[in-house]
């Protein structure tokens, strides 16, 4: 059976943590997933970084904004805001995500926040929400070795800091992708 991306909506809280937005960017451009977001979604992970770390330049995340723009410019989606509206949520403030995933034709949302995105909402709309790390996990049952390829990739992003791979299963471990180191600890040469 040939392997099918999935289309999916990367949530503000996924695009946040530098670690894991190396990670699960990278697997969007090695093609494990359709990655999909909006100005909206970028301007609110941004927002909250440069309030969390202000040693962080609004320029430096707005080159990283325009560099992923750059090496997926299909992700960005418009035309989401008409179905807003028709959404009901926990957190009224997440319904542009979904609105963003039904303009894009997605069928997953990757968040951490899986209460903001009740699974009876999102089956309605064909939509499941994941963990980046329940979603990474189940790439890997599905196709480890492009996973670990892509991994790898990830790991060679951070040249500056010259990460050893265990180095790199700690930092999987860190942004709490535990299902995955799991996954990973056998495979540590080939990351």
């Amino acid at each position: 059976m040939a392997f099918s991306p999935v289309v999916a909506v990367f949530d503000a809280c996924i695009l946040y943590p530098f670690h894991l937005r190396n990670v699960i960017v990278q697997a969007a451009v090695d093609r494990l997933v359709h990655a999909r977001w909006t100005d909206e979604i970028h301007d609110e992970w941004m927002r909250n970084l440069v309030a969390n770390a202000p040693d962080l330049s609004v320029e430096r995340l707005n080159t990283t904004k325009r560099l992923m723009t750059i090496a997926l410019p299909d992700a960005t989606v418009s035309g989401y805001e008409k179905h807003v509206e028709t959404i009901s949520l926990p957190d009224p403030g997440d319904r542009h995500v979904v609105a963003a995933a039904i303009e894009a034709k997605a069928t997953h949302i990757l968040t951490w926040n899986l209460r903001h995105f009740p699974a009876r909402v999102l089956k309605a709309r064909g939509l499941v929400s994941q963990t980046p790390d329940t979603f990474l996990a189940d790439l890997y049952d599905q196709v480890p070795n492009l996973l670990l390829a892509s991994l790898a990739n990830a790991r060679r992003n951070l040249s500056k800091s010259g990460l050893s791979a265990e180095e790199f299963l700690d930092v999987l471990r860190e942004q709490k992708l535990t299902q995955l180191a799991k996954r990973l600890r056998g495979h540590v040469g080939d990351l």
